[in-house]
């Protein structure tokens, strides 16, 4: 794809569509952290980490999402298969950014609204390392792949057939193991998620 920026154009990709089973049913998106929805400091992170247009996924309680979460200037897409789990919701946001009339990019940072401990540093560390639209970029914590991930454009298609069920892009990542560029982040962020009531003491 050719643009007059010398590098790669990164999109971000929230996923947030999950309706939170283990914390009750309460939606993560709507979780309040700093006195906000959860959805808005995903949303702001990939801004101030260098993402240059943002995609937001919604599923569970998506009309009280949209409500109540200042979601200007992104791209919205709500995944009615959001109970399938998060290959669904991937699959959902592949298809935001190759649809006609976005705004074009050479690569999608994907991240999950229910990690607020991966801040901006993390994010600008992965796009960082985008070198080409066949790039292929973790974020890792002492040396493990977590997120955020990284997608050149040329892997899209590839990645949304293999996203099934709660895997996301687990498949697609662990059968090309060896193309992954690892970048450490664990000095600068914290990968735990918000999965149960326990859990929500990290949003205080």
């Amino acid at each position: 794809m050719a643009h007059t920026w010398d590098r790669p154009q990164v999109a971000g990709l929230v996923l947030a569509a999950g309706g939170g089973r283990r914390l009750g049913g309460r939606p993560k998106a709507l979780l309040e952290y700093r006195g906000r929805p959860l959805v808005e400091n995903a949303v702001r992170v990939l801004r101030a980490g260098g993402c240059r247009s943002v995609h937001v996924v919604l599923g569970a309680a998506a009309q009280r999402v949209l409500r109540k979460a200042d979601l200007a200037g992104c791209v919205v897409s709500v995944n009615a298969d959001w109970e399938e789990g998060m290959g669904s919701s991937l699959r959902t946001g592949l298809a935001s950014l190759t649809a006609a009339g976005g705004i074009p990019a050479d690569a999608v940072l994907v991240s999950l609204v229910d990690q607020p401990g991966i801040g901006a540093a993390a994010v600008a560390r992965v796009v960082a390392a985008c070198d080409s639209a066949s790039a292929l970029v973790s974020a890792a914590y002492d040396g493990r792949r977590g997120h955020p991930v990284l997608f050149g454009a040329s892997r899209w298609a590839a990645v949304a057939e293999r996203a099934s069920g709660d895997r996301g892009a687990r498949d697609y990542l662990r059968e090309h193991e060896k193309e992954i560029t690892l970048v450490e982040c664990g000095d600068v962020a914290e990968a735990y998620d918000i999965d149960t009531p326990e859990d929500l003491a990290h949003l205080e």
